[in-house]
């Protein structure tokens, strides 16, 4: 595995990952690595490629305007990797991974528990001929545990570690039940404990110039990321429920219909209170005893929202907001994703960036996400758009040594 032939000046130039990982939370990780300047040579099985490249529709469309058999979930989380396509059933697909494996920095897999070892691709197996190695396996439940050999998905995840249990409305409400989030968030937070261990994992070795093996689970995130929520009940005992978008420790901190929609308050603290109050003319509710702190406030939620709901009936959205924006009062509206990507501040941020894409498969330019890492001397790049399935094959094989000959006789076998 040699440097990239596309150039990176990241903060991760030079870094070799070996990305064995498919669907999001490990593609996640490595598209975060790969935005920092790692050369990530994604490895696909032939033919079929990534499970997400026919999770559709949505299609990409190619450059008629035609729907394409690509799936734009692909999208999310591949951009700035090489894609490589290599049947490791084969011995000589085995070889191929191994040997690059040997000259990596990084192996990111998501398979089963102990699913790469008939194929010698384990981290056993690969940290003989590459001490330095650092190797991320990401599973539903951890290597070790009952539940160690389960399959695990992030809505099951969901619903295990509680998340589900506080999202959506309660019971007694329109609409109630538990709810998963409209992301697949444990795998998105997943990849991002990932990555973090990686970037961890590469600055011991400068100290001890040796890796290490990271183990990663969807469960173990699932309970981490419960965050405030966990953390109220190993004080209290007491199991949290779903309150809709009303915040269990502040108030008032949530959605309110308005006199053409809904908007949003996100009242942090007395101070902010106070000035709501006087901007609508109501500076008796921060003196009264039952709403003068936060906590009075989450006491008497419900004697607050009574008050608070019709007064939010007399403006429209956008009057709310250009009342309160000046008053430092957080508010704003609930945007569709559609809204959101026309928001001033989003267009003025850069958060869409257009990729070219050198395939031949129709499709010339591919829309993206821009990460949110605003490094100020070793900026993300944008190198390349999401690949095409095997689109550097070919080009990976070169940069190992093996000459055209050899490249051909491994296409005709069904190796690559």
């Amino acid at each position: 595995m040699n440097a990239s032939t596309t150039t990176s000046t990241g903060a991760l130039a030079g870094i070799k990952v070996l990305d064995l990982s498919r669907v999001l939370a490990g593609p996640w990780a490595t598209q975060m690595l790969a935005d920092l300047g790692a050369d990530v040579i994604k490895i696909e099985r032939p033919v079929a490629g990534d499970d997400t490249r026919h999770w559709g529709p949505p299609f990409l469309k190619d450059d008629a305007g035609n729907d394409t058999r690509e799936a734009s979930y692909f999208t999310a989380c591949n951009r700035n990797k090489r894609s490589m396509t290599v049947d490791m059933a084969h011995p000589e697909g085995r070889a191929l991974l191994q040997r690059m494996a040997a000259e990596a920095d990084v192996v990111v897999e998501n398979f089963k528990t102990g699913g790469l070892a008939q194929y010698g691709l384990e981290y056993d197996s690969l940290k003989t001929a590459n001490p330095r190695l650092i190797y991320c396996s990401i599973t539903g439940f951890g290597q070790d545990g009952p539940y160690a050999e389960r399959a695990g998905y992030d809505l099951m995840v969901q619903a295990m570690c509680g998340l589900m249990s506080i999202t959506g409305h309660a019971d007694g409400e329109s609409g109630g039940g538990p709810l998963k989030v409209g992301v697949a968030v444990i795998d998105v937070f997943t990849g991002l404990y990932a990555s973090n261990a990686i970037l961890a994992a590469l600055n011991a070795r400068h100290s001890t110039g040796a890796g290490q093996y990271i183990d990663m689970a969807l469960l173990d995130v699932g309970m981490a990321v419960l965050a405030n929520q966990a953390a109220g009940f190993l004080a209290t005992d007491k199991a949290p429920g779903r309150a809709g978008n009303i915040h269990p420790s502040l108030a008032p901190y949530q959605d309110f219909p308005t006199l053409d929609g809904n908007v949003l308050l996100a009242i942090g603290n007395d101070g902010q209170f106070a000035r709501f109050c006087a901007a609508i003319g109501q500076d008796g509710w921060a003196q009264d005893a039952r709403f003068a702190t936060n906590t009075a406030r989450v006491q008497n939620r419900a004697a607050l929202l009574d008050l608070m709901k019709p007064q939010m009936l007399l403006r429209s959205t956008t009057d709310w907001i250009a009342l309160l924006e000046d008053k430092a009062v957080p508010c704003g509206p609930i945007n569709t994703i559609a809204e959101a990507f026309e928001d001033p501040q989003v267009k003025a941020r850069g958060i869409q960036k257009t990729l070219p894409r050198q395939a031949s498969d129709g499709i010339s330019h591919v829309s993206t996400v821009a990460s949110p890492m605003r490094l100020s001397a070793t900026p993300v790049t944008y190198r390349s758009a999401p690949p095409a399935l095997g689109q550097h094959t070919d080009e990976v094989l070169r940069e190992m040594g093996l000459n055209a000959e050899h490249i051909a006789a491994l296409h005709q076998q069904g190796v690559v």
